[in-house]
């Protein structure tokens, strides 16, 4: 099914600039990229209230620290790859330990970066910030999504993760689309198994659910949003309701979703699973749409996922 694109960058900024306007408190950090991160149009309206900290990321992450101590509720942005693999340690050591106000905002998360090949690439990031005790992690479906999720983020306590894309994403949500930090959004209802995806894959979950239909399998479509805490409840339930269930991320299965949902169905209620995601292994320079092929990150791949794990079922 062919959907609308929407770019998840500029509604962060147009969130950030909405959220400037009604809380004095908030502050913007940025490691020289805000013309691509898009903190660049709060900093258009509020210079005095915004920082650019450089090409030194693991500087603004203490200065971003610095500022919450001070009862700032702080914004941090750049590339996913450098805000969290280049600085995992100060946000361990002064964001995370000291749970303070920081929203961590990264942008040119997963493969889907192109180009700029596997040094700019993170298929990482959701595992790194999923180690830390007190970090909430959100990856929108979305740009209407991404916009709920920012101006959610500034009165959830405590640090946070939140990641975008760089390309424009598929919008599979709307202004009433419910949206809630650690609650799950069932996008289709279904029978026969659950397929639960984060990020963009949450439209390339619902293109499989269309093929599956084809073939007469019911296929439930779940947007895990929050990563981090993670909707036991809701991944309890499908289990229990079809019985089978596929994961779908933009990100190394060994480490982000899939991970935490065979976590939660091993200690809660075992059923035949299925992750679909990068393999374990680095990306490499190319156009999305081919990295994305290449990878594994299909519906074809789902639907493959899927009908395996229906055939895996208990007699």
């Amino acid at each position: 099914m062919r959907r609308p694109l929407a770019s998840q960058r500029k509604e962060y900024g147009r969130a950030l600039v909405e959220i400037g306007e009604m809380r004095s408190e908030v502050v913007v950090l940025d490691a020289d990229l805000s013309t691509s991160t898009r903190t660049a149009e709060f900093a258009k309206k509020f210079p005095h209230r915004f920082f650019n900290c450089g090409i030194a990321e693991q500087n603004m992450m203490g200065t971003a620290a610095g500022l919450a101590a001070s009862g700032k509720i702080v914004f941090a942005s750049s590339f996913a790859v450098f805000a969290t693999g280049r600085c995992w340690d100060q946000i361990r050591q002064s964001i995370a330990y000291t749970k303070f106000n920081v929203k961590i905002v990264a942008t040119h998360a997963g493969i889907t970066v192109g180009g700029d090949g596997a040094s700019h690439q993170t298929a990482e990031d959701i595992a790194l910030m999923r180690t830390l005790p007190n970090m909430t992690i959100i990856v929108p479906a979305d740009a209407p999504e991404t916009y709920k999720a920012v101006k959610a983020v500034v009165d959830w306590p405590g640090p946070c993760y939140v990641r975008l894309g760089r390309v424009d994403f598929p919008v599979v949500t709307n202004p009433e689309t419910p949206f809630s930090i650690g609650k799950a959004t069932e996008m289709l209802p279904g029978d026969d198994v659950s397929v639960i995806a984060t990020g963009q894959m949450v439209a390339v979950a619902l293109d499989a659910a269309e093929e599956l239909k084809r073939m007469g399998i019911s296929a439930s479509v779940i947007n895990m949003s929050t990563i981090k805490p993670l909707d036991e409840e809701t991944i309890i339930r499908c289990a229990q309701k079809t019985g089978a269930i596929v994961t779908a991320e933009e990100h190394n299965i060994l480490s982000g979703l899939g991970s935490a949902v065979a976590t939660c169905l091993c200690e809660n209620y075992p059923v035949p699973m299925r992750r679909v995601g990068i393999p374990d292994t680095f990306g490499e320079s190319g156009e999305s749409e081919e990295l994305m092929i290449k990878y594994g990150l299909t519906s074809d791949e789902i639907v493959k996922a899927a009908k395996e794990v229906i055939g895996r079922k208990r007699k």
